[in-house]
């Protein structure tokens, strides 16, 4: 009796191993934020700004981390107009190199004109309407879960490690997931930022509210505030890293969600705000759990994050990375331990 036991538990752990080994074959596509004009950073293409050994940019890290915790679709968003220095600066070269690693790279083009029907681009209006329309931008590749991320933002590998052990799980179609940062791992010495800072009950792991919050800076060491408000430095922060459900070879369901959305966006904010309105993801996400229409789970990560938002953060993110190098957590030659 006992043998059998022992032997229906053993089958039962193999099995399981099965299936945990199919789950993680399952297809993840990462879609990387790449058209912000980058208006903070003083002109010019802050995306493509070499900060690596070897003159990589900070996506460069990014994709490393994605396909090393096993992402094999990789989608660029990005303008039609950065194309060619695009695919120079960055686009060819990762091309070649996913190649060998299966990993299949596509292009979405971000485009202000690209309105809901029935609407139309408000004169003087040059901007395109943010990270809510980026995502909308690349649905045509999306037909599994999928992560998002911002192009200029470093992340570290542990955040890729666990959006990705999350994507391939099998969720509800309104069960959101979102890498976690400590407010005060994310800050910038040179100006204040924008966050979407999270409000998480006391002994539990998913958000019941995030808002976008601007000009947070540090202030008196410890401290830091927004607009004269103080924050706690230990609050959680979404970075836009998020993580989004679909079943094998469908849309995510998330897309249906945006594109509603995208024109109650119009309806709403853009007739107060033609010039400036955004469609923001932690916008809409701190909407969605008001209306208790999504949950959204943290995934902690403790990784300091850094980008250049400032012309005057890049010394220090090249400090960053080549501190990161000499500790080991990075090849000098970048992609080397992927083949």
């Amino acid at each position: 009796m006992e043998r059998d036991r022992i032997k229906k538990a053993v089958v039962s752990a193999f099995l399981m191993c099965i299936l945990k080994g199919m789950d993680f074959m399952r297809n993840t596509t990462l879609v990387i934020m790449a058209a912000g004009i980058g208006s903070r950073f003083g002109g010019g293409i802050k995306q493509l700004e070499p900060v690596g050994l070897n003159d990589e940019i900070i996506m460069d890290y990014s994709i490393h981390d994605a396909i090393q915790a096993g992402f094999n679709k990789i989608v660029f968003v990005i303008r039609k107009d950065i194309e060619d220095d695009f695919r120079e600066r960055i686009g060819n070269r990762i091309e070649a190199m996913a190649q060998k690693q299966n990993v299949s790279i596509e292009y979405a083009f971000q485009d202000l004109n690209n309105v809901p029907e029935g609407y139309v681009v408000p004169n003087g209006r040059t901007k395109p309407w943010g990270t809510g329309q980026a995502v909308l931008a690349a649905k045509e590749f999306l037909h599994e879960p999928f992560a998002v991320i911002n192009a200029d933002d470093y992340y570290g590998k542990e955040a890729f490690r666990q959006l990705h052990d999350w994507l391939v799980l099998d969720h509800e179609d309104n069960a959101y997931a979102m890498a976690g940062f400590i407010l005060k791992n994310t800050l910038s010495d040179n100006g204040g930022v924008t966050r979407g800072v999270c409000k998480v009950q006391e002994g539990h792991t998913h958000i019941v509210d995030v808002v976008e919050t601007s000009n947070i800076v540090k202030v008196d060491g410890n401290k830091v505030e927004a607009d004269g408000v103080e924050l706690d430095p230990n609050s959680y922060v979404s970075m836009n890293f998020w993580g989004f459900p679909a079943k094998e070879g469908q849309s995510p369901a998330f897309i249906k969600v945006l594109e509603k959305n995208f024109i109650e966006f119009f309806e709403k904010d853009v007739v107060t705000n033609p010039l400036k309105a955004e469609y923001l993801l932690p916008t809409l996400i701190g909407h969605l759990l008001e209306e208790n229409e999504c949950t959204v789970k943290v995934l902690e990560t403790h990784d300091k994050w850094f980008g250049v938002t400032y012309k005057e953060d890049k010394p220090a993110v090249m400090d960053s990375f080549r501190n990161l190098i000499e500790q080991g957590i990075y090849n000098k030659d970048l992609y080397s331990d992927l083949v």
